[in-house]
């Protein structure tokens, strides 16, 4: 299974010319015509009186305008219709160009003060403006590239409290008891040989009896049913402030250890717990950060069962997306 690469920059040029390089602000000059925006909708990311100069293509607004009628009219570009249609008939989505122009801006964009302002915010901001059942599309737009960058910036979100405090699943949010599972597509790369499949992968993660969260790898590759059966990759899900390798912050960790011997249930379909193949027996722990709703970043380490191994990366930075209306259990092979 394959994913296109993130368009050139003539579709990029389409999102909201806003975007960051962390650290550093940016914001685009010289373009024109250019809309005077000033909203509380970043009230919580901008110094007050701040306000963003937000440009747009004449043609793309006359475009949008044109081809919507399910929306109100207003002077306001939020109100616009959340897509163009170039020549070739191939659709851009803004919300989620929004999100790749962040993550990879153009270098017409020039620094603004980073002190001014949390990239986090702005990251998190623009994933929750995309429409739940389309943001499984940033899978196909960020590349690896783009995917460590993701992890930087959300790396910013520890210095913001309330920010903190939020959570990409409903699931693991605080007191939601109402979801049982989750199952989320994953995208990375760099993998070892033997488990290229972790290249594009399904995750799902559900309580068990004993109130506590498990989780469990799917491998979405045709050859993979009966590694699927037989190793089925079960892993706990434990709250963690720091990645035991570099020190940095996150939120989570998921620690396959023996191969979750003991598991007390999962959901119907699964295959009973196994011990896990290498690389999954030495040691892996994947260490997550909240990015957006229904969206985080990760990192897998090979931590290594002999105490003077020294630890490795699995693989490059794994981009996590919910699945759509996916809450319920589901069976899998």
């Amino acid at each position: 299974m394959q994913y296109p690469q993130a368009t050139a920059a003539p579709e990029r040029a389409c999102a909201r010319s806003l975007a960051v390089f962390s650290p550093k602000i940016i914001t685009c000059k010289n373009r024109q015509p250019a809309s005077h925006f000033c909203s509380t909708k970043f009230g919580s990311a901008l110094p007050s009186g701040t306000s963003l100069s937000i440009s747009r293509r004449a043609n793309h607004s006359a475009a949008v305008r044109a081809s919507s009628s399910s929306f109100s009219s207003s002077a306001s570009p939020w109100d616009e219709k959340p897509y163009q249609v170039l020549p070739n008939g191939k659709i851009v989505y803004l919300d989620e160009q929004d999100v790749v122009t962040f993550l990879d801006p153009p270098m017409e964009l020039i620094p603004l003060d980073p002190s001014s302002y949390n990239p986090a915010f702005y990251l998190w901001k623009k994933i929750e403006d995309i429409p739940e059942e389309r943001r499984h599309r940033l899978l196909a737009l960020l590349n690896p590239r783009l995917i460590s960058q993701a992890w930087e910036i959300a790396g910013t979100r520890y210095s913001n409290s309330k920010l903190v405090e939020k959570s990409a699943s409903s699931l693991l949010a605080t007191g939601n008891s109402d979801t049982v599972a989750e199952f989320w597509k994953c995208r990375t790369s760099g993998g070892p040989l033997q488990i290229a499949w972790l290249n594009f992968f399904k995750k799902v993660v559900f309580y068990a009896g004993d109130g506590k969260t498990y989780g469990r790898l799917i491998s979405e590759s045709v050859f993979s049913g009966l590694s699927n059966s037989f190793s089925p990759l079960y892993f706990t899900v434990n709250e963690l402030k720091e990645v035991m390798s570099t020190e940095e912050p996150c939120d989570l960790a998921y620690e396959f250890k023996d191969g979750i011997l003991d598991l007390p249930d999962f959901p119907h379909g699964f295959p009973m717990p196994a011990e896990h193949p290498w690389p999954f027996n030495d040691e892996i722990v994947i260490y997550i950060r909240h990015a957006g709703p229904g969206v985080m970043v990760g990192q897998a380490w090979q931590e290594g069962k002999a105490l003077q191994q020294v630890p490795k990366k699995l693989c490059s930075e794994i981009l996590m997306v919910k699945e759509y209306l996916s809450s319920q259990p589901q069976s899998a092979s």
